[in-house]
């Protein structure tokens, strides 16, 4: 199964709205709820990552039987240094972002942290695709 949904840059009253769409999915499936928390976790910080940080973005899941993959594309100032975003509290948010409780450079640990697999790669003033996969088994 495949589903697609567009994700809208500065958009943060809908952030949010793709991973609750996907966990609603993964429980009529009766996917394992310790996997489904895992997975939306790791979504829902992808998608407020494209939110804070890109104009817009895209993410396509596909639900096999034994695994899901999520592919986030986004279109944005991209990533210079992806070590250094992996690294815990490290953030390149704005003020308003933080003001709004967003941006504590916590996302991308997080993503990975909730991840069987994490690839990401990044072009600056092009931006970022991000893989996650999760097993079921």
């Amino acid at each position: 199964m495949e589903f697609k949904f567009e994700i809208e840059g500065g958009n943060f009253s809908k952030a949010g709205s793709a991973s609750s769409e996907v966990k609603k999915i993964l429980k009529q499936l009766n996917v394992n709820p310790k996997i489904i928390k895992r997975t939306v976790v790791s979504l829902y910080e992808a998608e407020v990552n494209v939110v804070a940080h890109a104009f817009e973005g895209n993410m396509n899941v596909d639900i096999d039987t034994d695994k899901i993959v999520v592919k986030i594309e986004d279109r944005g100032p991209g990533i210079p240094d992806i070590d250094q975003a992996m690294q815990e509290g490290y953030s390149t948010a704005t003020p308003q972002v933080r003001e709004m409780g967003f941006g504590a450079g916590m996302g991308l640990p997080n993503i990975k942290r909730n991840s069987d697999q994490m690839n990401i790669t990044s072009k600056v003033d092009v931006g970022t695709e991000l893989e996650i996969i999760n097993y079921f088994g």
